[in-house]
């Protein structure tokens, strides 16, 4: 009995251990349970935000390499709730498999950010980072080496246009000779009938036919439009308008709300290269236009103009002021044109009986030299040529003596030079000089223009998300509620 009676209480014993065994299992198989669950919530997660943000724009990455998702699913506006119904539906399968009671009681959304956030800094940054992953950095150096020069040469032209245009010679013109006439005459004597100083503006007498003044015409031809001036024969513009009003620059944005990790703004000089790149690369110009919206997309990056025209017009009118610059300056300092032009002033001056007024003539001719070269030059530029940024005396296209048949042998005298810059790469150094803001909003201009001209009226560029955090409460086998937040941004 006594053995009977400790065998007993052995028995207990291990019953009692085996309870607190099974106890202690169960709670570790319910503890896998519920980390498990948690993981398949996790991964309903993160495959829901996959499989939404897998529904980018097509249209967006094919033809602009812009990665985005459609916010507004079709509709033009925001629609949130239709991407939390869009996340929900994807993660749903996923909590119902391996036979888990795993139920979404509800999901939103705790951050999101737009393309054209921070004043279009995320599309900016998104377009920089595409052209540094395409170029590669031996390919945005010489990138850079090439714009920085060109860039540089042309803001010595703009400086020598505005000096040249701010003596304003060739418009006071007839108030100079009748200055300098008025001059000669008070130092002696001049015969009747030799010429005459009345007032007015036909004060002046033409010099003799012998002497051709070119001064007269080239003065006629300046007031002339300058689309008239240096547009090819043959080569029609494009009359398409925009209404800018409906467009992300003239509309009230739609906002992201601010995710954790914040924009940093990119103004660096390298970006603002990369970024022009890859405006002429997408975007359509006049002499490769656009099938899409306005033709002209690269001048309206330009201008900002509603219309083709307009924004063409703006462009030729800087092309031919820079041009002016370059080559008064290519006149003054090349000595032989310079002595061209003194020797025909004088021989003006003498026509006209002045010979004080010798001096403002030959500033005269060689400011219409420069400008007839001027337009030489850009009629050739929207021909397809290419003209010099600076060029030697033996690219010159039109001598002094012809410079009064200018209007007849705008199409004979032009010619191309395989060693200068095309209209292309004149139109990018012209929009570096339109500020980041302006460049980066009209860019999404266009972008947005186009894709509604190819039969979706509604698209918005401020409905397009580029990063997102959403939560979602999950229940797991009616014990345990769990919440979770993700992110996910396209990179």
């Amino acid at each position: 009995m006594k053995n009977n009676g400790k065998k007993a209480s052995i028995t207990v014993f291990l019953a009692l251990i085996l309870s607190l065994l099974l106890s202690l299992i169960c709670t570790s198989i319910q503890s896998v349970r519920m980390a498990s669950s948690r993981m398949q919530i996790l991964n309903s997660m993160d495959i829901g935000l996959y499989s939404l943000f897998g529904q980018y724009d097509r249209k967006l990455l094919e033809d602009y390499e812009l990665l985005a998702l459609d916010g507004s699913m079709g509709g033009g506006r925001l629609n949130l709730a239709e991407i939390c119904n869009n996340l929900e539906s994807y993660m749903k399968p996923v909590l119902s498999q391996n036979g888990r009671k795993l139920k979404l009681k509800q999901s939103g959304l705790t951050g999101y950010s737009l393309l054209t956030d921070h004043n279009g800094e995320v599309f900016y940054q998104q377009i920089v980072q595409y052209m540094r992953d395409t170029l590669g950095s031996q390919g945005v150096q010489l990138l850079l080496n090439r714009m920085s020069e060109r860039e540089r040469k042309t803001q010595e032209a703009d400086k020598n246009a505005n000096t040249a245009e701010s003596g304003d010679t060739v418009e006071n013109y007839d108030s100079a000779m009748d200055k300098a006439a008025q001059e000669s005459k008070n130092a002696q004597e001049t015969p009747k009938g030799e010429f005459s100083t009345g007032q007015g503006n036909n004060s002046v007498v033409q010099p003799p036919s012998a002497v051709k003044n070119p001064i007269t015409v080239i003065k006629r031809i300046m007031k002339m439009g300058v689309l008239e001036l240096v547009l090819p024969l043959g080569k029609g513009i494009s009359g398409k308008e925009i209404n800018t009003g409906t467009l992300l620059s003239g509309r009230e944005q739609q906002k992201g709300m601010d995710m954790p990790d914040g924009t940093t703004a990119e103004n660096s000089y390298t970006a603002s290269i990369l970024f022009q790149q890859y405006l002429l690369d997408h975007l359509g110009n006049y002499t490769d236009p656009s099938t899409c919206g306005l033709a002209y997309q690269m001048e309206y990056i330009y201008g900002g103009r509603d219309n083709d025209m307009d924004n063409l017009k703006s462009v030729a009118a800087k092309l031919l002021f820079i041009r002016e610059g370059v080559n008064f300056a290519c006149l003054m300092a090349d000595t032989g044109k310079r002595a061209q032009a003194e020797a025909l002033a004088t021989a003006i001056a003498a026509g006209f009986l002045v010979p004080p007024a010798a001096v403002v003539i030959e500033t005269a001719l060689i400011l219409c030299w420069a400008f007839a070269e001027s337009v030489l030059d850009v009629r050739e530029l929207f021909a397809g040529g290419r003209i010099p940024l600076v060029k030697t005396s033996d690219q010159w296209q039109i001598s002094l003596v012809n410079l009064s048949e200018l209007m007849s042998g705008l199409d004979t005298f032009r010619r191309s030079d395989d060693s200068g810059m095309s209209y292309e790469d004149y139109l990018q150094v012209l929009i570096l000089t339109v500020p980041k803001g302006k460049k980066v909003l009209r860019s999404m201009d266009m972008i947005e223009n186009s894709i509604r001209s190819q039969g979706r009226p509604h698209f918005c560029l401020d409905s397009c998300i580029v990063a997102l955090e959403a939560f979602a409460d999950v229940n797991a086998e009616n014990r345990k509620d769990f919440q979770v937040i993700r992110q996910y941004a396209y990179e």
